[in-house]
């Protein structure tokens, strides 16, 4: 049972109608059978309009008995119709607690108001119900507030596609799509699937992947997502994982599976309860029992004062204390394009003190860059590109990518030199016009005889910024050069600024690249370290020694090639490039659009959370602790006991709520 998500998964084989037998004994579930394997369990809208019904119920009969005089027989009607009415569930459920000998708040609620009922005090009795029974609507009520923060990523995704069969329109379930349909998505549809498009081109809202909610140009061979929002083109789409396996289901289920994993503190307070309860009910026994052993009478008194007790002391609010602010967090993440895969993660990332970077495609774009193009020898931009994007038009390398980019962001048409060849890890030559040309590296130039040394400061200047430096020229003269570099991102100077703002204390650079680029990108973006030329198990050193020295530590990486890193830190954070499936196995937690702010964020949504935490089990015991100090005087009364404990409960549900309104989560 999936408390937090709301599911029950079912674990072996049971007959439908037996399943649909229980269910409606515990009126707990709506099942849907088509999901194979789990139902949603949460209150069905009859259930839970019925429990609404009988608490209102309750509610006006006890009411009405305080209009009548007390001890008369139309009060004692009243009181009697408040306690049946809104205690059945109540007792339905401690009663069979009792005979499985699980002693929670039900069995402590019933015995309470078993005894109340049996020394006479009706009114009491009537109260406690009530307030019992209110104080479970509006926890119910709370709780699917959270649970809608993670339904919400879902609530427009569609049953129904349209798939092209043998050139016809045909309108299917989503679950009977198979990888390698052609499905049509219209202008403004949601999308139904996982795929790659075929034909069209259109802009497609990807908030609930990615929690970003700017359109992105979608084409021929981009990848698109189920659950995402069609704009204003019509697409046609290959699907390539089935409906199941798609990147939203991936993520609900990790989701739902990260809200029902305890976190450290949860599971603190789990072992304490277990110990607290029984040692409670001995001390409600002691109350009842011992004084009018002693003194040889008061017995209603002192067995009021031990049910009371046993009121205020159930440990309802200390045991929701952690999962609802847990649940309450990682469903506001996720809704942010954030998936954290756990209590003890976003535990984890509240107490980060050092932060590690893998450098391209984190810090960087991961993509090179012209940056800078110096013509010489009376050459214009235009004729360095020209010929540069003439010899590289036939290459599939990075850097000459970045050249056709630089040259066609220009208008310059580029036509592929002639003769063409490749110079492995130095350049390229090829003519233009029938006159031969070469670009590349120094390497080349001084082995083919051409002079470059007039630019040796300036490559120099170039390195020392990070920048690879590419030589273009004939075979006679140097016409120019042109400066590529792997660009920090733009943010990632303030996300690093950000980081140190919410108390990381040192942030440091990983990288296997040269050196000299390390330390340039590492100055743009202002972190503390930087260590370069490093292989994956250096940096699985590197992450170690961090460990040894600020305890917590996390590594933010691609989620493939920085793999040993990730696992090594206390949270490994993964790029999550639109939920790759590997960013979602790697990694404790899953930026999915990519986006580096989303880290500090992530870092104040686990430092608040932990606060939520603290400040909810501290309200707990006090509460109790404060209690129980009136039993002595004598002041405890049951009403009073069921209001403090209500008041606690729904308040350390409301404090946890506030996360969904955390800035920046």
């Amino acid at each position: 049972m999936n408390f937090a998500a709301g599911k029950l998964t079912i674990v072996g084989t049971i007959a439908p109608e037996v399943l649909q037998r229980e269910a409606r004994k515990v009126e707990a579930v709506t099942l849907h059978p088509e999901g194979a394997g789990s139902v949603d369990s949460s209150p069905s809208p009859w259930t839970a309009d019925r429990h609404l019904w009988r608490t209102l119920v309750a509610l006006a009969a006890l009411l009405l008995a305080l209009v009548f005089p007390s001890q008369t027989a139309v009060n004692r009607a009243f009181l009697f119709t408040a306690v049946a009415v809104g205690g059945y569930p109540l007792v339905l459920r401690g009663v069979r607690n009792l005979v499985r000998l699980r002693v929670d708040m039900h069995v402590l609620m019933t015995v309470a108001v078993a005894g109340a009922l049996a020394i006479g005090e009706w009114n009491e009795a009537a109260v406690v119900v009530v307030l019992f029974a209110l104080s479970e609507r509006l926890e119910a009520y709370a709780m699917e507030r959270a649970r809608r923060s993670i339904r919400s990523l879902v609530e427009w995704m569609p049953k129904e596609a349209t798939v092209l069969r043998d050139g016809r329109e045909t309108v299917v379930p989503v679950a009977e799509l198979a990888v390698g349909d052609l499905v049509l998505i219209r202008p403004g549809e949601n999308i139904a699937v996982d795929g790659e498009v075929v034909e069209g081109t259109s802009a497609v809202n990807e908030a609930p992947i990615t929690g970003e909610a700017m359109p992105v140009e979608k084409g021929p061979g981009d990848p698109v997502y189920a659950g995402t929002l069609n704009g204003p083109g019509a697409l046609r789409v290959r699907v390539t994982k089935v409906v199941a396996e798609s990147t939203l289901a991936k993520i609900l289920h990790l989701v739902e599976e990260a809200q029902n994993r305890r976190a450290p503190a949860q599971a603190f307070v789990d072992r304490f309860a277990r110990v607290y309860t029984p040692v409670v009910i001995a001390l409600a026994l002691g109350v009842a029992l011992v004084p009018p052993l002693l003194s040889g009478g008061g017995w209603e008194r002192w067995v009021y004062e031990g049910l009371a007790l046993l009121v205020v002391a159930c440990p309802c609010a200390l045991v929701i204390s952690t999962p609802v602010a847990v649940v309450t967090a990682i469903g506001a993440a996720a809704r942010r394009g954030v998936l954290i895969k756990g209590g003890v993660h976003l535990e984890a990332a509240g107490r980060i003190r050092a932060v590690a970077f893998d450098k391209t495609g984190t810090l960087t774009r991961g993509q090179p860059t012209v940056t800078d193009v110096l013509p010489l020898g009376g050459q214009s931009v235009r004729d360095v590109l020209a010929v540069a994007a003439a010899l590289e038009a036939l290459s599939e390398h990075p850097v000459a990518r970045a050249i056709l980019d630089a040259a066609r962001a220009r208008g310059i048409a580029v036509e592929p030199a002639e003769s063409f060849s490749a110079v492995p890890g130095k350049g390229a030559v090829g003519q233009i016009g029938g006159r031969t040309y070469l670009v590349g590296s120094p390497r080349l130039f001084t082995e083919r005889g051409v002079a470059w040394e007039a630019a040796q400061a300036t490559l120099a200047a170039w390195q020392e910024q990070g920048k690879t430096a590419i030589l273009v020229g004939t075979e006679e003269r140097l016409l120019g050069l042109i400066a590529v570099a792997d660009l920090p991102r733009e943010e990632s100077a303030a996300v690093i600024r950000a980081l140190k703002g919410s108390g990381v204390a040192h942030t440091v650079m990983l990288t296997g690249d040269h050196r000299r680029t390390a330390e340039a990108v590492a100055r743009q973006v202002g972190v503390d370290e930087v260590h370069a030329e490093l292989l994956p198990e250096d940096k699985l050193q590197r992450i170690q020694a961090l460990r040894r020295r600020y305890g917590t530590v996390a590594m933010v990486g691609d989620g493939i090639n920085d793999a040993p890193a990730l696992a090594a830190a206390t949270v490994g954070v993964a790029m999550g490039g639109g939920g790759t499936d590997a960013a979602l196995e790697t990694a404790d937690i899953v930026l999915m659009n990519d986006d580096l702010t989303r880290l500090p964020e992530t870092v104040r949504l686990g430092r608040r959370a932990l606060r939520v935490i603290r400040q909810n089990i501290a309200f707990s015991l006090v509460t109790k602790l404060v209690a129980v100090a009136l039993v002595v005087p004598g002041w405890l009364t049951l009403w009073l006991a069921i209001l403090a404990d209500m008041g606690a409960t729904l308040l350390v549900t409301a404090n946890s709520l506030r996360l969904l309104r955390v800035k920046g989560a």
